[in-house]
């Protein structure tokens, strides 16, 4: 409450001040004291976004916006407004009394904000100094670009700058099949804002741009990128005494509806940037403050904050069809099945849970509308095409998605809407996908590689969760019968998953189950990719396996290790596996890792991977071969802790970590370190449910209005909070302290009509004080309970 306090007099004092102060004073003022990064050097030829939930830009770090992409080749950067781009960009030009001009492509500095960014140009020897600031406001289909000059030179200076708008009003990734038809630009310059208007010939898609000044000058210029775009300059004459400070204010807005909509956000924007920065700034402070982290690990405490800023920059909307988390920016930029089912329980363990209702509900009515039989779509373009109506995996976690997010929430109508999917889907699972009716559905799961679609070791995880999470629906709902149907179910496929999947010889879980001519057609393919990738001892273990199949034929489904891909942790991600097997799988994982994380394809794997420290270096043509990637590693870390060992999920987490601001400052790439997507959803899966679930062990139980807190922290945080974590009406705050006589442990929430269950290890010969205010105290063979519905609960234990 006093941080809100604090907050509200901040703004009224500077609402105050702005009224006599310009819209840079305005500006540099709401960006004090707000979280930034700067950018390496070495990578200011690489991209950034600009992030709002309508418009959104991509460009790279020193200020230009070259040709970038591959789902759409060379158009993913530029301006978007789905399910159109609006422009590839634009370019800046200063001319010195007609003689001599300086283009603005060269930034020697960028820094990134929540919710904006920052390009510096030091041009010494002009006697200037340039900014550009820029950001999207919220709700709204436009950017605001804002530049700063200042003459750091004794004598005038006078000059004029050209900004040349590179429109490109074309459809998003399928749009052909959605007949949306490019057409070619057209522009027009309205002289009573001097501003440009460009409009599609044969759509009702526009884009406008100019600045709060009124040109002195515009032309028409031949545009030098691809497609029916067209480029046009706005030119300025600007005068600064010697150290004086000006702005220029640009405001970029689109439509792809009509030119009074694109007018009509141009005109608010430029009237009210200074409000809406405000007013964005002060949304992102909450975001910051819901589940706030506070740990001795500064990079990695920095790291979850800005990924609780990163979930923000995904959620897109476009109204006629829904609002989502999208996969990843800049070629992931709409909606995905799977990606949001792993992305959306980390949202709601970071209180956001706007984005994770809006997306449960677009996923549920797209599915149901293109499919019809409870099969999880996995890939949808913006302009509403599904082109892929799902992979097997997807329909099982959606069952496990919501029955995570009703635990947070307690809302039977949330279970009731979407439990009719959950029942189709689960049929369709075992009806149409399990030929050989042993409850292991055929079909693609995770992995993405040729021929590897038989029964697989995620697929089968996900739907043992599933029948165990959808047990728990029915049982809420008060279908007993059908709940015992899951239930046993789910038992069955536990005792069939530990013992059909096992490979002893390994020590690990089996990519697969298939025949020996499946797993020979795989494993030839496999040689040639560890032979092309020079990994000799992948290829070496691949001929042996082969041999082995070969001498000893069967057409029995066996279990086989061929890549071994990270989808074979997914057995401790989903607490399936017996210990014995755990620990000996998480032992084996260890192999294929290197510096940044877990491999997706653990024959990619070499003996230099642990001390690689660089770049990872990709194909020409887009390829996860060989990547190290966010999501494995943090699922590696939930099967950690899953198993009692918060060190080793520790050490995963660190590995991601290294890869935060490595290329992108305040954010995490999807492969680590610095490759493909810039910022990924389900990133913050891999951070918050091993934080805020695991290691502060908040396990919520809504609809009882019950919290079980159960800390299983790493031994190196000795002091570590969590504060503001929101469940349902309620808000729960932990602060933990140990030392070597003593370990102490505070829970505040909001609700005192709820229950907190406060469980820990029990240790023989250690006095557990509590104070005042508990209802009991149980003890179980291993565990000692305290409950209480006090608002504020200390728990001491002497350790000595």
């Amino acid at each position: 409450m006093r941080t809100g306090i604090l907050y509200l007099v901040t703004m009224v004092m500077l609402f105050s001040r702005c009224s006599t102060k310009n819209q840079n004073d305005a500006s540099s003022m709401i960006l004090e004291a707000v979280p930034n990064i700067m950018g390496k050097a070495e990578y200011l030829s690489s991209p950034y976004v600009t992030a709002g939930d309508r418009v959104y830009m991509v460009g790279h770090q020193d200020g230009t916006f070259p040709e970038l992409g591959w789902h759409i080749k060379g158009e993913m950067g530029g301006i978007w407004n789905h399910p159109i781009k609006l422009m590839d960009g634009f370019d800046v030009e200063l001319l010195f009394n007609g003689e001599s001009s300086l283009k603005l492509d060269s930034a020697t500095t960028f820094i990134n904000y929540p919710f904006g960014n920052k390009h510096l140009y030091r041009l010494p020897n002009q006697t200037l100094e340039i900014e550009r600031f820029q950001f999207v406001p919220d709700e709204m289909q436009g950017i605001s670009i804002q530049y700063t000059f200042k003459n750091t030179g004794d004598t005038k200076r006078q000059f004029d700058f050209q900004f040349t708008g590179h429109s490109d009003l074309r459809p998003t990734w399928l749009g052909e099949l959605t007949q949306m038809i490019d057409g070619e630009d057209k522009p027009e310059f309205l002289d009573e804002n001097g501003q440009w208007l460009v409009k599609d010939v044969l759509n009702p898609w526009f884009v406008t741009y100019g600045a709060n000044k009124i040109s002195d000058e515009h032309s028409i210029t031949g545009t030098t990128y691809k497609g029916l775009g067209t480029s046009n300059t706005l030119s300025y004459g600007l005068e600064l005494a010697a150290d004086e400070i000006k702005t220029l204010t640009f405001v970029i807005a689109g439509s792809y509806t009509s030119k009074q909509d694109a007018l009509r956000t141009y005109n608010e924007i430029q009237a009210n940037s200074i409000d809406y920065l405000s007013s964005k700034k002060q949304r992102y402070v909450q975001l910051a403050n819901q589940s706030k982290l506070t740990i001795p690990d500064k990079k990695l405490e920095q790291a979850f904050e800005w990924l609780k800023y990163n979930c923000d920059w995904l959620v897109r909307t476009v109204p006629e069809i829904g609002t989502g988390i999208t996969a990843g920016i800049p070629d992931y930029p709409w909606w995905f099945g799977v990606d949001s089912e792993y992305a959306l329980k980390g949202y709601m363990a970071v209180g956001q849970t706007d984005a994770v209702y809006s997306t449960i509900n677009l996923l549920d009515s797209v599915t149901n509308a293109v499919n019809g039989n409870g099969k999880i779509i996995h890939e949808m373009s913006t302009n509403g095409y599904v082109f892929n109506p799902g992979n097997i995996n997807e329909t099982p976690q959606f069952a496990s998605l919501i029955w995570e997010v009703y635990r947070w929430n307690g809302d039977k109508e949330f279970l009731k809407k979407y439990f009719p999917s959950i029942k189709k889907g689960l049929e369709w699972l075992l009806q149409e996908n399990d030929a050989n009716d042993n409850l292991f559905p055929d079909g693609f799961g995770m992995m993405e590689i040729h021929g590897l679609n038989s029964e697989m070791i995620d697929v089968a995880s996900y739907t043992q969760r599933a029948f165990l999470d959808a047990h728990n629906i029915a049982m809420e709902l008060g279908n007993d019968s059908l709940a015992n149907s899951y239930k046993n179910t789910a038992a069955v496929l536990k005792k069939k998953i530990n013992e059909s999947f096992w490979s002893s010889e390994f020590n690990s879980y089996a990519d697969f189950l298939g025949t020996n001519e499946q797993a020979v057609h795989l494993i030839d393919d496999a040689i040639i990719r560890a032979d092309t990738l020079n990994k000799p001892w992948a290829v070496a273990e691949l001929e042996e396996t082969r041999k082995n199949i070969k001498s000893n034929p069967s057409k029995a489904l066996q279990e086989f290790v061929v890549h071994h891909n990270w989808v074979v942790n997914t057995p401790m991600e989903m607490q399936i596996a017996d210990s014995a097997k755990a620990i000996k799988a998480l032992n084996t994982a260890e192999k294929f890792v290197n510096p940044f994380g877990v491999f997706v394809t653990g024959i990619d794997r070499d003996d230099s991977a642990g001390s690689d420290d660089g770049s990872f270096k990709g194909s020409k043509v887009f390829s996860y071969t060989g990547a190290v990637m966010t999501l494995p590693t943090g699922v590696q870390a939930i099967a950690e802790n899953n198993y009692g060992r918060p060190d080793n999920a520790l050490n995963y987490l660190k590995r991601i970590t290294r890869t935060f601001s490595y290329a992108l400052p305040g954010s995490i790439y999807e492969v680590s370190p610095d490759y493909g997507m810039i910022t990924q959803a389900w990133n913050i899966y891999s951070y918050a449910i091993p934080i805020v679930q695991q290691f502060f062990g908040i396990n919520p139980m809504a609809s009882e209005k019950k919290v079980t807190i159960k800390p299983q922290m790493p031994s190196e945080w000795k002091k570590a909070s969590l504060e503001n974590v929101i469940i349902a009406n309620n808000e729960v705050s932990i602060y933990y302290e140990k030392t070597e006589t003593q370990l102490t442990l505070k829970v505040d929430q909001l609700n005192p009509e709820w229950t907190i269950d406060i469980v820990l290890p029990l240790i023989v010969g250690v006095q557990y004080t509590t104070l005042e205010g508990y209802n009991n105290t149980n003890l179980s063979k291993d565990e000692v309970t305290f409950s209480t519905s006090e608002k504020s609960i200390l728990l001491k234990i002497h350790l000595k």
